[in-house]
């Protein structure tokens, strides 16, 4: 994109709210064209719009903008969206709504066609998100392109070819953090059965996660050949990595179980 786009968020609580503060961080949309829709505007997103010129609930009639993005609760969306089916008849809609599919958001608008459905995950909320982008056919390459300049303002945009990865996504970026978090607690406990004091296994197993993500981060590397260069032949790594995977790969297979629950389940609860 050359040009700043112009958007109307709906919903500006906390993965609208991350997604905003993304934005006019990098500079990608021109905040004078924009406007921010909630009901209840919190105090920084008054204090954003002061500063920024983006204006907050403005009559939906006056408004035309280049992308409609959507971050209201999906509980909520049959209510709040047929009042703005207007803006989206001209506009590249993007949705961060979890569970809702195209054809619920498309009826929901009026019969809009050039939808993209984005699956942020909560490091969106600090700038170091992986959100899982999939375009319907309605949506042209300049549309694509604007999907993922915003997307991509909070973290990695990858795009997939279908709806149904969605929930394939979903169980890994949606859901990973919370896999990663549960290792850390699993880290922390272990620490503390091995004689650590409860600040240092906290500390210990926390700086490990955050150590190793940025790490991963920062090296271009395989994640496999990441994990050997820290394994030793006959070292304390290659000890413990036989328990978690063995023969038997219990941890691979574990892993795997655990997605194909996550994703069955995302498509159980979208409609």
């Amino acid at each position: 994109m050359t040009s700043r786009i112009s958007v109307a968020l709906i919903g500006a609580g906390s993965m609208g709210g991350a997604l905003l503060r993304g934005w006019l961080e990098k500079s990608v949309i021109d905040a004078l064209r924009s406007a921010a829709f909630d009901p209840a505007p919190a105090s920084w997103l008054l204090d954003a719009s002061r500063r920024h010129g983006f204006a907050i609930n403005p009559a939906v009639a006056s408004g035309a903008y280049d992308a409609l993005v959507i971050a209201v609760k999906p509980q909520g969306a049959s209510d709040i969206l047929p009042s703005f089916s207007a803006l989206a008849a001209d506009a590249l809609v993007v949705s961060v709504m979890a569970g809702k599919s195209v054809a619920s958001i498309s009826a929901a608008l009026g019969g809009a066609s050039a939808i993209v459905r984005a699956m942020p995950n909560l490091p969106a909320a600090v700038g170091a998100g992986a959100s899982a982008l999939f375009a319907t056919p309605g949506v042209s390459g300049a549309g694509r392109s604007v999907a993922e300049t915003l997307m991509a303002a909070v973290g990695e945009a990858i795009w997939v070819d279908s709806e149904q990865a969605i929930d394939a996504a979903t169980a890994i970026s949606g859901s990973g953090p919370a896999y990663f978090f549960l290792l850390g607690e699993a880290l922390e406990g272990a620490a503390r059965k091995l004689g650590l004091s409860d600040e240092a296994a906290r500390r210990l197993a926390r700086a490990t996660l955050t150590g190793a993500g940025a790490y991963a981060a920062q090296d271009a590397r395989a994640l496999d050949a990441l994990r050997q260069a820290v394994t030793s032949p006959g070292g304390t790594t290659e000890a413990a990595l036989r328990i978690f995977n063995g023969d038997e790969a219990r941890l691979r297979r574990l892993v795997e179980e655990a997605t194909a629950a996550a994703a069955r389940r995302a498509g159980e609860l979208t409609d």
